[in-house]
């Protein structure tokens, strides 16, 4: 099922991505696509939804390899943790929800109107970046994600040295309605250093899980998990 390069909203996204990521897309079809929320799939007779479900998958590996490229060559001296964590922090859901409010994405997002998930407009995010990798390729994603993105509408100095306690946040939740929040730790060796796998629980089911070189690390990521998922 294509979609018509003429219609309104075509049109509109085509403006939207020159605006904001400084070049005229090639195929609107794939940016369409970025934008149309699950909530409200289209049929296809052979494809069956679609919606940018796939898209989100693929962009948030595009963001990951060139936002990790981007730091180590950054920071040259910064050991492999600092790193993790420093990344974690540039694509994590909250500041890609915040990124794609600033821009505008998120009036640009076809969704149902009962849809309130704070991570829908993150999720776009990530789409989006996804139909830019198949309509230029990695290189040019990369330098349109870097110079249009990175450099100008964050303030990177801040995002990085910024600490978001998530578990913090975890543990109020879960005190003020009486509940008992607990991880459980488990360590596995990835090439010379340990990794760490935690699972959140309230009241003993695992609400989260979360990876890291340590086990703050990764208890923070479980909290910033389970974060997204009450405020959802």
């Amino acid at each position: 099922m294509a979609f018509l390069h003429k219609d309104p909203i075509a049109c509109q996204i085509k403006s939207f991505i020159k605006n904001i990521f400084g070049f005229t897309p090639r195929h609107l079809d794939i940016y369409k696509m970025a934008l149309l929320h699950r909530s409200l799939s289209q049929k296809d007779a052979v494809a069956g939804k679609l919606n940018n479900e796939r898209l989100e998958y693929l962009g948030d590996a595009v963001l990951g390899a060139i936002t990790a490229d981007f730091l180590f060559r950054k920071f040259p001296l910064a050991p492999e943790g600092q790193l993790t964590e420093m990344r974690s922090k540039i694509v994590c859901r909250a500041n890609l929800n915040a990124l794609s409010r600033k821009i505008g994405l998120d009036k640009q997002v076809i969704v149902d109107a009962h849809v309130h998930g704070k991570s829908v407009n993150g999720d776009a995010f990530e789409a989006i970046m996804g139909a830019i990798y198949l309509d230029l390729g990695y290189e040019k994603t990369k330098k349109v994600f870097i110079h249009r993105i990175l450099m100008t509408q964050l303030d990177l100095e801040t995002l990085l040295t910024e600490e978001k306690n998530f578990k913090s946040k975890a543990l109020s939740w879960a005190q003020k309605r009486r509940m008992q929040l607990s991880f459980t730790h488990e360590e596995f060796d990835n090439k010379s250093n340990k990794l760490y796998k935690v699972s959140l629980l309230i009241d003993g089911e695992q609400r989260a899980e979360g990876e890291g070189y340590t086990i703050k690390q990764a208890e923070q990521a479980a909290a910033e998990q389970f974060c997204q998922e009450i405020e959802d």
